[in-house]
């Protein structure tokens, strides 16, 4: 089987939806001989930072030596880089031959891809696996490992259709990552911290630091220390989390959180801003908080059966900027952006990022 065929499998299961539950992955992972208990995992979830802080840990324990496999999503730029060892994407010879042995099931996109990587971390023999959540934790595809370091990291209100309405519920979808006997690190998460308190034998709670970044940073050394590793001075900067392409800063975050932790690095800017959002998402809540930064705003659906379309979106910024227009497409939206002297961000989506990030590469 080629790489363009296996993927074109995976992808097409995108079709199969969203499916909380582990029975199918489960069902899966018994026909590989349950690779996911023959290597050692650390397992994050967490609404913001989970993708940077599991980032970090895994380059901070290559360094160390260790051969580290790396399980993230979403992905920007290319779909193998979800499945890394030692930063190395898998082949795309070895993403087929496992594809092509292991597809032919009910299981969605998503389980298909953790089997996949679960699989080949196993038989890479690595030394640790750092394994982010797709999506909440507890029904998330992830989840099926008997023994893991476990980590929260900043959990607010997202994806409210899986998880509950409630910080607390989501909270414990979070906490079912949370092994009996094994250690959990918390970021500082105060408005729902009993619900991990009341999950977690072993529960390293870490203090806060002031901002995003530094409460991720002092997560990830906290891990480290459990691991006997030195501590890190930084943590890895990602494609598409304030990422800055020329002058114009890139960032898919979009929920709430996200859109405080971006607003905290815009320095009272005023800019042009290029928007696109999910419709299941707080696209208020959000606009709220980002559209005091913006002179003007272009909306754009991102390429996405869940996309809020440009001129739903406009409508809805229109209460916090006066300034609104709305683009038939990314490359439309990014070009009539470039009018302005002042654009500098586009943001909202990871999907939009993912559209858009090579179109300003090759601006520079």
């Amino acid at each position: 089987m080629t790489y363009s065929k296996a993927l074109n499998i995976i992808l097409n299961k995108q079709s199969l939806g969203i499916k909380p539950g582990l029975e199918r992955i489960l069902s899966l992972l018994d026909t590989m001989d349950n690779p996911q208990d023959k290597i050692k995992i650390i397992h994050i979830a967490g609404t913001n930072g989970k993708g940077t802080v599991a980032a970090t840990i895994a380059n901070a324990l290559k360094n160390e030596g260790y051969k580290t496999g790396l399980f993230s999503s979403p992905w920007i730029d290319d779909y193998r880089e979800q499945i890394t060892i030692n930063n190395e994407y898998i082949s795309k010879k070895d993403f087929a031959d496992y594809t092509e042995k292991y597809c032919d099931n009910d299981c969605t996109e998503f389980e298909l891809l953790t089997a996949i990587m679960y699989k080949y971390f196993a038989d890479k023999k690595v030394d640790y696996a750092v394994i982010e959540c797709g999506m909440g934790g507890l029904g998330d595809s992830t989840n099926t490992e008997k023994k893991n370091i476990s980590v929260i990291t900043s959990v607010s209100i997202d994806h409210t259709a899986f998880l509950g309405n409630t910080l607390e519920e989501i909270a414990r979808q979070k906490s079912g990552i949370i092994r009996n006997d094994c250690p959990c690190v918390l970021y500082p998460n105060p408005k729902c911290e009993e619900v991990f308190l009341s999950k977690a034998s072993n529960l390293i709670k870490v203090s806060e630091q002031g901002s995003f970044e530094k409460n991720n940073l002092a997560t990830v050394n906290a891990v480290l220390d459990i691991l006997g590793a030195p501590s890190v001075n930084e943590t890895v900067k990602l494609p598409a989390r304030q990422e800055m392409i020329g002058n114009i800063m890139l960032d898919g975050a979009h929920n709430v959180d996200g859109a405080k932790a971006l607003a905290s690095v815009l320095n009272n800017k005023k800019v042009t801003a290029v928007i696109g959002m999910m419709r299941d998402k707080d696209i208020d809540g959000y606009l709220s908080i980002i559209a005091p930064f913006c002179d003007r705003i272009i909306t754009v659906a991102p390429n996405n059966p869940r996309a809020i379309s440009a001129e739903e979106l406009k409508n809805i910024s229109k209460k916090y900027c006066k300034k609104v227009s709305s683009a038939y497409s990314a490359t439309d939206a990014i070009n009539r952006a470039k009018e302005y002297n002042n654009f500098h961000l586009v943001c909202g989506s990871f999907y939009l990022a993912r559209e858009v990030r090579n179109l300003l590469l090759e601006t520079l």
